[in-house]
């Protein structure tokens, strides 16, 4: 019901919400012994609610008036405009002042009740109710509306940091294959020519695919609407290839039967498989790395170990791993990185599908 309200003009419903005070005030006001002076007092009042969000304290004042003149004479239908200026005080002003603006206007009610001739003081109990749950509603209001505000703050950041950490992924894991690739065709540039062109030709390969992706993940491509998909765990094949072509042995191994997982997490799983091989790149002096993707009945785990010298440092707090553990927690995962027994590195992600 909320999400379908959201949809409605605001216009529609304050003219809807009008209607409705103008019908109860103008049907009791035809009934009173001085019906024209009443019926235009009620229409007066009624229709002063179509202003009441560009003129809020002014319409709630007229209301708080021109109710407590009848409430004196022991007259009640004018009522509903003041608890319909109260809740839209709720809704829009600071708690502290709409409490004390409506602390005002029920003090001129009780008062104009308490003087008038025409009523004992316990018919003022219904009128405070009617008003205290108006602004109850008001309040309530703008606390959903505020609570709404922050969540859609909350996902603008966490898909800045996606995007922060998609361009991280990407930059980080091309330049480095090029700057491992770079070095590989200087050290042979004099003696081995052939072998420097190959390396120069990867690095260019390397660099208009780190375009490309960054193309996709920034939605500019000239040629596109920047809606292709991102990589998945069926282009593990593609990177360990491009590992392979700036040194590292990679063996890849996928144990299970491969199958479509969500796409977030199949994006997870691929970026931690990159950023641990870019980090073997990077830091591990390694010359050989294992990948395995392993499909299970109920999670998916992907592995990536390599024989280099281990962690140096405080290398197990790098950006890599964080990003790592971000992207395992946000599918309520596990994540195991550290040294392995004969000195290499191990990093192995665990996560469930039940929960992607």
């Amino acid at each position: 019901m909320e999400a379908m309200l959201r949809f409605v003009p605001e216009w529609l419903s304050d003219l809807v919400l009008t209607l409705a005070v103008a019908t109860v005030a103008v049907g009791n006001a035809t009934h009173h012994s001085h019906p024209r002076v009443a019926v235009s007092i009620a229409l007066v009042g009624s229709l002063a609610l179509l202003r009441r969000r560009q003129n809020l304290l002014p319409v709630l004042a007229i209301e708080t008036v021109l109710a407590a003149v009848f409430v004196a004479y022991g007259v009640y239908w004018l009522l509903p405009g003041v608890a319909v200026a109260v809740g839209t005080v709720a809704a829009t002003m600071p708690r502290e002042r709409s409490l004390q603006l409506t602390g005002l206007s029920v003090g001129a009610l009780s008062v104009a009740g308490l003087v008038g001739p025409h009523q004992p003081a316990q018919r003022l109990i219904p009128s405070v109710i009617l008003i205290a749950v108006a602004w109850f509603i008001g309040d309530r209001k703008q606390a959903v509306d505020r609570e709404r505000e922050e969540r859609s703050k909350r996902a603008v950041l966490a898909e800045r940091a996606r995007i922060a950490r998609e361009l991280h992924d990407v930059i980080s894991h091309n330049v480095s294959v090029m700057v491992v690739q770079a070095a590989a065709g200087h050290d042979v540039f004099d003696t081995h020519p052939e072998r420097a062109r190959s390396a120069l030709s990867a690095v260019e390969e390397t660099g208009r695919r780190a375009l490309a992706e960054l193309r996709k993940l920034l939605d500019v491509g000239e040629d596109g609407d920047g809606t292709a998909p991102q990589p998945g765990l069926a282009l593990v094949d593609e990177l360990a290839e491009r590992v392979r072509g700036a040194g590292l042995e990679v063996e890849l191994t996928v144990e299970g039967t491969p199958r479509a997982v969500p796409e977030a997490l199949d994006l997870s799983a691929y970026r931690i498989v990159q950023e641990a091989l870019t980090n073997t790149l990077k830091h591990a002096h390694a010359s050989r790395a294992e990948v395995r993707v392993r499909y299970e009945p109920d999670a998916l785990e992907v592995e990536v170990s390599d024989d280099g010298i281990g962690p140096t440092g405080s290398a197990g707090d790098g950006r890599g791993l964080i990003g790592m553990r971000e992207r395992v927690s946000l599918f309520g995962g596990e994540l195991l990185a550290g040294a392995t027994a004969a000195g290499g590195f191990l990093v192995r992600a665990r996560m469930p599908l039940e929960s992607a």
